[in-house]
């Protein structure tokens, strides 16, 4: 490490393989590891030039207050949702994402969750297993194609969601601020939306205008034989309307990748007969993970070099 090498802060546990490249070419400081952490940034905030974190974790403004020297902020996935995109606007403080590179990985598990419930998959899987079969005669599940499928957002993951289950020979519809060029029907909010759905996507930030905005009057909207997917933030669900719409059969199904709480799990979902939980596993795989992990790296590399982020928004 040389005294030259700029002062980065890394708010939350990285990949290895990008906390490894980080320490190579920056001094960095890790505030996760700091047992008094308002001690530390008292002494050494002014001493920081950049920050990484993650998108589910982000910087609070309180934190980004006391880092005055700090004008760049490289977030290891897509959610801005946890930083005030306001505040770094204001203060010159260049953000960002890790931009259209977990796009197909999300898209793919919001299919593979959709096809996965209606096949009841883990349910055959583990009948088939433990030697049930012997004995027992399969139990019928529900088909996918022909089916129709309304998005919430139509952003570049809910686009790539709906040419995916164009594929399967879903009918879609979705809702966005304003109107997309694409030849599926726009529903005016959501709740119109949940009433098209046999399965309706989140694919939505979680910006504050989203908080629970899937409740109980959208889950009604989506009937018994709908099903929930999502794989966008889970404060965009209100989680005590989606358990009682589940245990009162108000709706057919769920399947999550994401929570309110993560990584815990409320006890009433993990008990769910008709729900399917995934540890937010959306972008996991290797291919992506090392892109995103460049992509992190050669935004601080651009940002220091250049004075500009690479994929700033």
């Amino acid at each position: 490490m040389s005294n030259s090498q700029p002062t980065i802060l890394i708010i939350q546990p990285l990949m290895p393989q990008l906390d490894e490249k980080l320490s190579q070419h920056f001094h960095c400081h890790r505030l996760y590891e700091y047992q008094e952490p308002a001690q530390f940034l008292q002494q050494h905030g002014e001493e920081i030039k950049g920050i990484v974190t993650r998108g589910d974790v982000g910087v609070e403004t309180a934190l980004l207050e006391q880092l005055p020297a700090s004008k760049a902020i490289a977030v290891f996935g897509v959610g801005t949702d946890r930083i005030d995109l306001g505040y770094t606007k204001a203060q010159g403080i260049q953000v960002s994402i890790t931009s259209d590179i977990l796009t197909d990985d999300v898209a793919d598990l919001a299919m593979t969750l959709t096809l996965g419930f209606t096949r009841n998959l883990v349910a055959n899987h583990q009948f088939a297993r433990s030697g049930a079969w012997e004995n027992n005669g399969v139990t019928l599940s529900s088909k996918a194609s022909g089916k129709r499928m309304g998005i919430a957002g139509l952003g570049a993951i809910g686009k790539a969601i709906a040419r995916r289950a164009e594929a399967f020979g879903m009918e879609v519809a979705y809702t966005a601020r304003s109107a997309k060029d694409v030849p599926y029907k726009r529903c005016e909010n959501i709740e119109q939306l949940a009433a098209f759905s046999d399965f309706l996507v989140l694919a939505l930030p979680g910006s504050p205008e989203n908080l629970q905005l899937v409740d109980a009057k959208v889950l009604a909207a989506l009937g018994k034989e709908g099903v929930l997917i999502n794989i966008a933030r889970g404060t965009v669900v209100n989680e005590n309307d989606l358990i009682s719409a589940l245990q009162q059969r108000t709706i057919k199904g769920a399947a999550l990748d994401v929570f309110p709480h993560e990584p815990m799990i409320h006890p009433a979902l993990r008990e769910l007969d008709n729900v399917l939980l995934t540890p937010h596993i959306a972008s996991a795989t290797h291919e992506t993970r090392e892109a995103m992990s460049n992509n992190v790296f050669e935004n601080l590399l651009a940002f220091f070099s250049s004075g500009k982020m690479l994929t700033a928004i």
